[in-house]
């Protein structure tokens, strides 16, 4: 037994130390922390501390005598390599949910534990509802069983936040307060629970260090239809001059003041998104006498619809990001060339420090995706879980990355050759690029919705008898989350698309054991000329990303006349911005990858 199982085994000791301590049957432990964001700080890894995980989502529950940990199909290999088999069973989180798999072993009136901290309303409600039906308890925890147990704990490393210059944001943060505070009153509510850190984010016109790659402060608000703020996040983490940046009437309070908060609220009504606030926030608002309403968050989209001042920066983003793309696929192609062909891990580092190159440069915008061949075909894949591999010859390498920058956040990926492709990757690759340019052709009427549009993507690779198991876009704020709702492009029902959104355009293919494929550029939901009959308005996409997608993949008798004028009029648009940024090798380079292709007859 290594010394991970070991340290596993110890702490599950604890963890059913903690049950027989308190009368319960089983705990759940989810990878979400008390901000149910994205990324988690490393002291709230509560998953990893219980099973050894470190992948971005998943959940362990704990028997007396046996455990299981549950992750999507993006995790089933790492959580084999992570995850010592001698203590958890692997299950899949969608095809066996822990709730199902939990009401099928404990019997009746028997008691689950679990941090309603960590878990968003929504997902409380349904589970509580569905053990209740099976004659269970969930039973929400004063304490988390990690937390006390945690030898070791890594401290929080709280920095101060930074007060987000109005000639990025292109409102105050006043004007912002004004905004959703008449939303409040016209959907006549008294105040809203703000949870979402990027939402607070955006409506203080604030960002901070709090976690990896998401520029935010960890906390929540509550705003009242007055415009008054209540923000609980830590007060050492506020500057000096926060109240006059906001406008005033906006209070900071520590977390741990928050019950007293609410206590004040009652007898008013109260606007709570279940899918982002967290459910003890919510039961004790409710606890408080507050009448709690469910409805979206107020501020989401506000936030989602940039203004002109937004638009104008996160063009400027992607220019600046397109210089480094630039330069590490000329870097990519030199290497190549000469026979070096490193490994994943190196490539990714290198990309960033083209990047870096920017003073602008604030962070990458998630974990770079740096996959070559047969790790290409898992679309999640992190270089980062594991040892990077070689990049192989006479295969393709995907990169899939982005950045965060104070005017704009970026998303690209490429799928590139390494030394000679096969025809049947080109066929692939063909199919999935002639998916991305429907898409970004299409034109739809006002109230369309992101599922509606996403056969444009897939159609070809349908024809084919082909698909891809994600979704086509989602959403991207500005300098905040780089996976930004409510807007979206997939199967799943989503709101219609608004102009000012952004969204990503990223159909794919992943042939299991063997490689991968993705075309992805941000696009911006703008408005076109409509025809003179035209019972709507008409809104299209225009690409924010400008770098050349790679013509030794394409198999030119797929392409149309029409896909082929697209690649040609897109790489010219290309070659026309950057140019005047580059020079040298590297602008023959670009002259080179984006010349004119011949027209197909």
């Amino acid at each position: 037994m290594n010394s991970l199982s070991t340290d596993i085994g110890a702490r599950l000791d604890a963890l059913r130390a903690y049950l027989v301590q308190h009368q319960l049957d089983a705990l759940i432990i989810p990878r979400a922390d008390e901000y149910l964001g994205e990324y988690v700080p490393e002291h709230n890894e509560r998953l990893r501390w219980a099973t050894g995980f470190a992948g971005s989502a998943g959940m362990a529950v704990i028997l007396p005598d046996t455990a299981a940990i549950f992750v999507d199909g993006r995790y089933t290999q790492q959580v084999r390599e992570q995850v010592p088999p001698e203590h958890f069973e692997y299950l899949h989180l969608i095809e066996q949910p822990p709730i199902d798999w939990l009401a099928g072993r404990l019997a009746m009136g028997q008691r689950i534990g679990a941090d309603a901290r960590t878990f968003t309303a929504s997902w409380w409600r349904r589970a509580e509802q569905q053990l209740r039906n099976s004659g269970l308890q969930l039973i929400a925890l004063e304490t988390n069983p990690v937390d006390s147990n945690w030898d070791n704990r890594p401290l929080p490393t709280p920095t101060v936040a930074s007060l987000h210059p109005e000639r990025y944001t292109g409102r105050s943060a006043a004007a912002k307060r004004a905004d959703i505070a008449e939303s409040l009153t016209s959907r006549g509510v008294d105040a809203a629970l703000v949870f979402a850190a990027d939402s607070v984010a955006w409506l203080l016109n604030i960002r901070g260090q709090d976690v990896p790659h998401l520029p935010v402060v960890l906390g929540f608000a509550v705003i009242h239809a007055d415009q008054r703020v209540a923000l609980f996040t830590d007060p050492a983490k506020i500057p000096a001059d926060f109240a006059e940046h906001c406008g005033g009437r906006v209070t900071v309070q520590a977390e741990h003041e928050a019950d007293a908060y609410f206590a004040t609220l009652a007898d008013l009504t109260v606007l709570v998104d279940p899918d982002t606030s967290n459910a003890w926030s919510v039961r004790r608002l409710e606890q408080a006498g507050a009448r709690c309403i469910d409805g979206s968050d107020p501020c989401l989209l506000p936030k989602a619809c940039k203004n002109a001042v937004e638009i104008a920066g996160i063009r400027d983003a992607h220019i600046r990001d397109a210089v480094a793309e630039v330069r590490f696929l000329h870097w990519l192609d030199t290497e190549v060339a000469a026979g070096r062909l490193h490994n994943e891990g190196i490539l990714s580092d290198q990309l960033e420090q083209f990047r870096a190159m920017s003073p602008l440069f604030c962070d990458t915008s998630f974990d770079t995706i740096s996959a070559s061949g047969p790790n290409a075909a898992m679309a999640h894949y992190r270089h980062s879980d594991t040892d990077p591999a070689p990049v192989l010859a006479d295969t393709v390498y995907l990169f899939d990355s982005g950045a965060q920058y104070p005017d704009g956040t970026t998303d690209i990926t490429r799928t590139v050759a390494i030394g000679t492709p096969t025809a049947e990757q080109q066929r692939m690759f063909t199919l999935v690029l002639k998916g991305h340019i429907a898409l970004d052709q299409a034109r739809f009427p006002a109230g369309t919705t992101g599922n509606q549009l996403d056969p444009f993507a897939r159609q070809f690779l349908w024809q084919q008898g082909f698909d891809y198991d994600h979704g086509t876009g989602h959403g991207v704020g500005c300098y905040l989350s780089v996976h930004e709702g409510p807007q979206r492009i997939g199967k799943v029902a989503s709101p219609a698309l608004l102009p000012g959104m952004v969204v990503s355009n990223e159909p794919g293919y992943y042939k299991p054991n063997a490689y991968g494929i993705r075309c992805e550029n941000l696009v911006l939901v703008v408005e076109c000329e409509p025809n003179a009959e035209a019972d709507k308005p008409l809104l299209g996409f225009d690409a924010l990303t400008l770098v050349p997608f790679d013509t030794r993949l394409i198999d030119w008798a797929l392409m149309t006349r029409e896909d082929a004028q697209w690649l040609n009029r897109y790489h010219e648009r290309v070659r026309n911005t950057l140019s005047p940024l580059l020079e040298g090798d590297v602008l023959s380079w670009l002259e080179a990858a984006t010349e004119a292709q011949p027209i197909p007859a």
